[in-house]
């Protein structure tokens, strides 16, 4: 089996190896691997294309956008997602608007561990996915599966822009899979992850897995809940959300992001002003507390979505 974690080095690994343009830049990713292993005997089989980074993120972005404007494909690992907001006037300012300055790509991959784990708390568990989604320029993939964090870890190294990669700390030994997929879908489409006609769930990253969940609670009660992973934020694939809530006539958005704004806002927005006829009842959403993350373990999962929270939320709706 193949976990989530080892989805990811296996695509920086083929990417290493397929193009000599390519290299990886972080904290700590050479001879210790990286925080959580994603680049474990990397730096052993590729010397001189695995290196470590001063503790700066400001300063690994920034060389990172000077190498792609010199012909190179850098993948830029932070720690954690939380730690890459010391490099936000870099990717912001520098790597998003590139393109649109000088004509010049920015193929850089920028990977953010995501989300939170148990005991994490307020620096280490963000999720960061809506505001970087916010700017124009930058690709914001989500992946919510191991097939789609190999194939879309690669397909961002071959994008011309500058890619941020949200990947789910609490997926990488979690989540596994039998074997690495041969084919994949583009970036920027949806994936139906489970049919349904009564309602819809739109989601992404490892609120999937919750969501699928509290599907299979209420598929006991007699509700057939379908599932749409968006697999990316940026773009959204709206025309699939769509035509979902053509088939259920109702919709329920989820994610682990702080509520204000954000991406199960822009869902609701879009479906609201495009597809307003087509709901039976308000559509809702669902997001952590509004609040910084929890450290006691108890907190913590009462501060994010969870299958039981979802479920509940779902039902409430379906009785609109």
């Amino acid at each position: 089996m193949i976990t989530y974690l080892e989805a990811i080095r296996l695509a920086q690994r083929r990417a290493l190896m397929e193009d000599e343009r390519v290299y990886i830049y972080g904290q700590d990713v050479g001879a210790f691997g990286g925080a959580f292993k994603a680049t474990k005997n990397l730096a052993e089989e590729f010397p001189g294309r695995v290196l470590d980074a001063p503790i700066s993120e400001d300063a690994m972005v920034g060389s990172a956008v000077g190498a792609a404007i010199a012909g190179m494909r850098p993948i830029i690992e932070m720690q954690f997602a939380d730690f890459s907001v010391c490099g936000f006037n870099q990717i912001i300012n520098q790597a998003a608007t590139l393109h649109w300055r000088t004509q010049v790509p920015c193929p850089i991959v920028i990977r953010l561990p995501c989300g939170g784990t148990s005991g994490s708390g307020p620096f280490h568990s963000q999720s960061l996915e809506s505001i970087y989604a916010h700017y124009p320029g930058l690709v914001v993939m989500t992946p919510a599966t191991v097939e789609d964090a190999y194939s879309m870890l690669l397909e961002a190294v071959a994008i011309d822009d500058p890619v941020i990669f949200c990947e789910h700390k609490l997926l990488y030994y979690h989540l596994k899979a039998p074997s690495l997929p041969t084919t994949a879908l583009p970036v920027g489409k949806a994936r139906l992850a489970r049919e349904g006609r009564h309602m819809t769930i739109v989601t992404y990253s490892a609120m999937l897995h919750e969501s699928l969940a509290a599907a299979e609670e209420l598929a006991a009660e007699g509700y057939e809940i379908e599932v749409v992973d968006l697999r990316s934020v940026k773009p959204l694939d709206t025309d699939t959300v769509i035509a979902s809530v053509a088939r259920t006539g109702r919709l329920l958005c989820v994610g682990e992001s702080f509520p204000w704004g954000g991406v199960t806002a822009e869902v609701i927005a879009r479906v609201v002003s495009e597809g307003f006829n087509l709901l039976d009842a308000p559509p809702q959403r669902l997001n952590s507390k509004d609040t910084p993350v929890p450290y006691h373990p108890n907190l913590w999962a009462a501060h994010r979505p969870t299958a039981t929270t979802i479920a509940a939320a779902a039902r409430r709706l379906l009785q609109m």
